[in-house]
This record gives C-alpha cells, sequence and structure tokens, in this order.
C-alpha cells in the first residue's frame, strides 16, 4: 500500500497528526495505524510547539506560516491544516467575531491556499469552530469555500461532534475536505458516528490525586453562588456526561466564567491538564511539557485526535479505493 506523505499546517500540539497517523490506543479501545508519513509540520504558538517536538519525530517549523516560502514546503499528498478559529468562534467576544474581517488571524486560510496552488497536494483537510459557518452574517464561509475552490479543489464540508465518536466531550467542528479530482470526492463518505459513548467520569482523576492549587478558594465560591443564577456560572460538569467543549482559555478559568469546572464532594476545582488531555482523547503516553498555562493553551486548541482519526481513516479509504 502505497504511504501518503502529508503537511501538517497549523500544527499546534499535534491532536491532528496524531488522528493521521494512527497507531494509538485510547480508553482500551485501538485505532489502527494509518499508511501516512508527515513530511513537514509548522506552527507559531512556542507552547504547543513544544509539545509536539516531544511526541513526534519530525521537528516542527515555528516560522510565523506567512513567511514560510513553498520551495521549503516538501511535495506531499494530503494538506491538513487547523487555521485559528478565534475569529469565528461564538465565545470569541474581544473583539466580536471579526471572521474573515480579521486582517490577521482570520485570514490565515489564504495561506492554506497559497499552499495547495504551489504545491496541488492530492487532497486538504481543513478544521475550524462551528461559528465558521454563520460568521459575518453567514458571509464569510461560502468565500472561504470558493477560495479553496479557486485553488483547483472539489469541495465538502462536515459538521461533526467529537462526542458521536468516542469522545467524552460535546466539541462541534466544521472540517472542510477537498481533493484535486471529482472521483476522490465521489468515493469520499463521511464517517459514521460510533455505538460507544464516553463519558466524564472515564477520564477524570480520583481527588486523592489532585494537588490544593486546583481547587477554587471559599471566597471564589461565595462569590460564585451569591451571583444571579441565570447567569448560569459555576458551570460544574455532571460525572456521567460528556463533557462541555474545553478551550484554550482554561488557564484563566474562575467560577464567574461559563467554562466547565469539577465541583466533586462539595469541592469545586479546575481540570489538571492531564484530564484535559484525556478529556481530548489524546493517549495517555503523550507526553505534556511546559508550564500548566501553556499546556492548557495547546491543548484547548487542539482537535482530538480521535476525531481526527475518523476523519482521516474516511480520507484515506475514498483515496485507497479510487486506487485500486
Amino acid at each position: 500500500m502505497q504511504i501518503l506523505k502529508i503537511v501538517s499546517l497549523f500544527a499546534g500540539c499535534g491532536g491532528t497528526d496524531i488522528g493521521f497517523h494512527g497507531g494509538f490506543t485510547y480508553l482500551n479501545d485501538r485505532y489502527k495505524k494509518h499508511p501516512v508519513k508527515m513530511v513537514f509540520a509548522n506552527d507559531f504558538d512556542a507552547g504547543a510547539c513544544d509539545i509536539f517536538d516531544e511526541n513526534f519525530q519530525i521537528e516542527i517549523n515555528r516560522d510565523d506560516v506567512r513567511q514560510i516560502n513553498s520551495d521549503l514546503i516538501p511535495e506531499h499528498d494530503i494538506l491538513t491544516a487547523g487555521f485559528p478559529c478565534q475569529s469565528y468562534s461564538i465565545v470569541a467576544q474581544n473583539p466580536i467575531r471579526l471572521g474573515i474581517k480579521d486582517s490577521d488571524k482570520g485570514m490565515l486560510f489564504q495561506e492554506v491556499c497559497r499552499v495547495l496552488n504551489d504545491k496541488k497536494p492530492l487532497c486538504f483537510v481543513c478544521e475550524n469552530v462551528k461559528g465558521i459557518l454563520s460568521s459575518n452574517g453567514g458571509r464569510a464561509f461560502p468565500l472561504i469555500i470558493q477560495a479553496f475552490r479557486s485553488c483547483g479543489y472539489y469541495i465538502t464540508h462536515v459538521l461533526l461532534n467529537a462526542f458521536h465518536y468516542g469522545v467524552p466531550q460535546n466539541r462541534e467542528r466544521v472540517f472542510i475536505i477537498g481533493f484535486r479530482e471529482q472521483k476522490y470526492l465521489d468515493a469520499f463518505c463521511p464517517p459514521m458516528p460510533v455505538n460507544k459513548q464516553r463519558f466524564l467520569r472515564e477520564v477524570v482523576y480520583d481527588e486523592s490525586c489532585i494537588d490544593d492549587r486546583y481547587y477554587f478558594s471559599n471566597k471564589a465560591i461565595d462569590g460564585m453562588l451569591k451571583a444571579n443564577k441565570a447567569m448560569n456560572k459555576g458551570r460544574a460538569q455532571n460525572l456521567d456526561a460528556p463533557c462541555n467543549t474545553v478551550g484554550a482559555h482554561l488557564a484563566k478559568v474562575s467560577l464567574n466564567s461559563t467554562d466547565p469546572v469539577l465541583c466533586i464532594n462539595n469541592r469545586y476545582r479546575r481540570f489538571v491538564p492531564r484530564e484535559v488531555a484525556r478529556i481530548q482523547s489524546f493517549p495517555d503516553e503523550f507526553k505534556l511539557v511546559g508550564t500548566d498555562s501553556k499546556q492548557y493553551r495547546a491543548l484547548g486548541n487542539a482537535i482530538p485526535p480521535v476525531l481526527a482519526w475518523h476523519v482521516a481513516h474516511s480520507v484515506i479509504s475514498a483515496i485507497n479505493h479510487v486506487r485500486k
């Protein structure tokens, strides 16, 4: 079977890349290895890059993607790109969702287009938040799709919830998938939801293992309890349900925010970084380095590896079907 070469832009700490490579175990389920080889990866976030380098054989390129000459990027079959989502997220309030009007992060998908035009890989897979569909009054997404089509690709997109694929988290993400030939798109089938549901109880640590610094103070708890209940603060998670979406700002989580927290035995606390990794479906052997703040940021921005595996499996199956 032919090995497919992959280039990973906006790779972060490598959630997409774990999924595309496969060959890992999560909660005793084995996700088989795919016939792929990563030949280039790039990201600009130092903390995420440090984690990436601890877990992959290839060293990540840390340059600003806008400054990378396409000649430096190897030839490849599949381009993956989780281009920045902050401008499209429904929680982006400072500034208000700018979408493609954000000349910095909101337009970085154009760097994906540049590489597609210059390198012409067989396929690309981009990921972003659900909010991209409605950003700028629904005008941004069609323009992004048209930009990808203009690169010479036949395009589809799917909205997937990680919970439906064996991840203990409600996390809805849009995947944009393009092929250079219609026959590959015709062979592509989006991944079907799995029968097994995972819940938060399976991934959190016993309280005896948690350091005191992860617990909120009595003062913080009193303030939250006095707040207007309609404000829905202190969002303690149900251990027998999927977690709410974990985000990059977990390092700054408070009981006055809408971020997920835990309340066990009447004690409120934040998740420890390894719990966030588990909620995101990273295998336990995935190494975490750097400060808690950098780990929260990298993990919260990541694509769940198990969800990425299902997307990768569908893409690679379509390619192999056509090439039989």
